[in-house]
């Protein structure tokens, strides 16, 4: 073997070898390398719940979330429900199975029911122009035509609607402009309707104006005596009295900051507060008769509307009416819906087919990886047996060795600029390599100052990793191809 190959050969191996250690060492520390328990699916009840009742708390530790309350259902009965942590740290607050939390988009659901419901009572026609039920509002004008806008668009966000400020919040009591108001600085489309999928906070609260002006009452009033009440959901409401008790718990954020309890202007999108009980009540509804929708309206909202959803299409299938969708590996449908805000996190998921569902709800925006790991584990008991929410688990194993990449090229460049081994190349190739580094740089520094990073919220424990390793490897790239340049220039 001629030297120069030798010596390549040597470089592999010890890149190889240091990135398999580093990426290993990097799951170690930030807790995704253990050995967990396999779950059986003919493991008992009891048992299952055994298993959770020290599962959650570990993870709860692990990812440093306050508050966790989780609910159950078989055969389409609530089997289980149980709280754990605090609802506020400072004050020593524990959370309770009775305390009413945050559900932020989970409402997204709630508000479809509602929407379904003065369709199949022939109040509204899901394919007709959304203008001709909204009498005290009027889209504001913009670039793209608003009079084709359907029902039924709002509610599988293919209407063209933009995301918008869900940053926009309020303390219970504090004084905030109307939903009305709002959704008319907001709601410019950004596409056409029908064009595609976006996800779209302000559709729904279209939605929640087209309910008050059809029924005459305020969306809080019928979602309670149309939804809330006929399915039991007791604890359910939009509303926060400053005196109750036991009182929402506080929010914490990526850093671990506290997020005191606050409300939207609209409610529709994600101003529901509710216990898990409530929402694992709303979940079995679904799953067979009940006294609000015929099965036709819930397999209606259960049908792919889309099936192009952008990122989201990384871990469900479609989305329908108010609905993610996926078909599970033994071919049965699945339905969901997550909510995330400032300091919450939550998610539902069932599965009409065997009447099971499960219900998270927590205080804490570093959640996504809890959730992932504890619906992974309660599919594998009820053998569907994975959902797609636990391909996150998987794109923690990815970006663990991504980091661990970039730390063995990194100590590579190093070992090699200290002692000189570093082969003449041409400068053209030195110059395209610091090119490469202040591009990653500024990408670097560019996340530093974004409000909310996608990365920073489902992988929570590993962002700082992944942003330090990339930092280290761009400086070590700039240095080594500024070397590589006036090394070339002395020659």
């Amino acid at each position: 073997m001629h030297k120069s190959e030798f010596y390549l050969y040597r470089v592999l191996v010890w890149f190889v070898f240091l990135s398999i250690f580093m990426s290993l060492l990097v799951a170690l520390f930030t807790g995704n390398l253990y050995i967990s328990r396999t779950m059986r699916a003919d493991m008992p009840l009891d048992a299952f719940i055994a298993h959770m009742d020290k599962r959650i708390p570990t993870l709860m530790k692990r990812y440093r979330i306050p508050g966790c309350c989780i609910a159950l259902v078989k055969n389409r009965e609530i089997v289980w429900t149980e709280a754990f942590g605090y609802s506020d740290i400072e004050s020593g607050r524990e959370l309770t199975v009775i305390t009413p939390m945050s559900v932020q988009s989970i409402t997204k659901s709630v508000t479809a029911w509602g929407v379904m419901s003065l369709a199949e009572n022939g109040l509204i026609d899901l394919d007709a122009p959304v203008s001709r039920y909204l009498n005290s509002w009027q889209f504001p004008h913009s670039g793209y035509p608003t009079d084709k806008i359907t029902v039924r668009q709002l509610l599988s966000h293919t209407a063209g609607m933009p995301l918008g400020d869900f940053s926009r919040i309020y303390a219970p009591g504090e004084a905030m402009p109307s939903g009305r108001d709002v959704v008319t600085w907001e709601a410019l489309p950004i596409r056409e309707a029908g064009a595609g999928f976006a996800y779209s906070n302000v559709g729904y609260n279209l939605l929640e104006i087209l309910i008050e002006d059809v029924t005459g009452q305020s969306f809080s009033e019928y979602l309670r005596s149309e939804i809330f009440l006929p399915l039991g959901m007791e604890s359910a409401t939009f509303e926060i009295n400053t005196s109750a008790a036991p009182y929402p718990p506080t929010g914490y954020n990526l850093s671990g900051d506290a997020v005191p309890v606050y409300l939207y202007p609209s409610m529709a999108s994600g101003g529901l507060f509710a216990t898990a009980y409530d929402i694992a009540l709303f979940a079995a509804a679904g799953m067979g008769e009940n006294p609000v929708l015929s099965t036709d309206s819930v397999e209606q909202m259960y049908k792919p509307e889309i099936r192009k959803i952008g990122i989201y299409g990384l871990v469900f299938e479609a989305y329908g009416l108010g609905h993610y969708i996926e078909t599970l590996p033994n071919g049965m449908r699945s339905v969901s819906h997550g909510g995330q805000g400032s300091g919450i996190m939550t998610h539902y998921q069932s599965v009409p087919e065997t009447g099971d569902a499960i219900v998270i709800l927590t205080n804490s925006q570093r959640s996504w990886p809890l959730i992932a790991r504890l619906l992974s584990d309660w599919a594998r008991w009820r053998d569907f047996p994975r959902v797609g929410m636990g391909r996150i688990i998987w794109g923690y194993c990815g970006f663990c060795a991504i980091v661990g990449i970039l730390i063995a090229a990194s100590l590579i460049m190093i070992f090699r600029l200290i002692f000189g081994f570093y082969r003449k190349k041409r400068a053209a190739l030195g110059v395209l390599r610091a090119g490469i580094a202040v591009i990653l740089l500024g990408v670097l520094i560019r996340c530093v100052f974004q409000k909310y990073l996608f990365v920073a919220s489902v992988f929570p424990n590993l962002y700082l990793w992944l942003w330090s390793s990339a930092l280290g490897f761009s400086v070590v790239l700039l240095l080594s191809a500024l070397h590589s340049i006036c090394s070339k220039k002395r020659t």
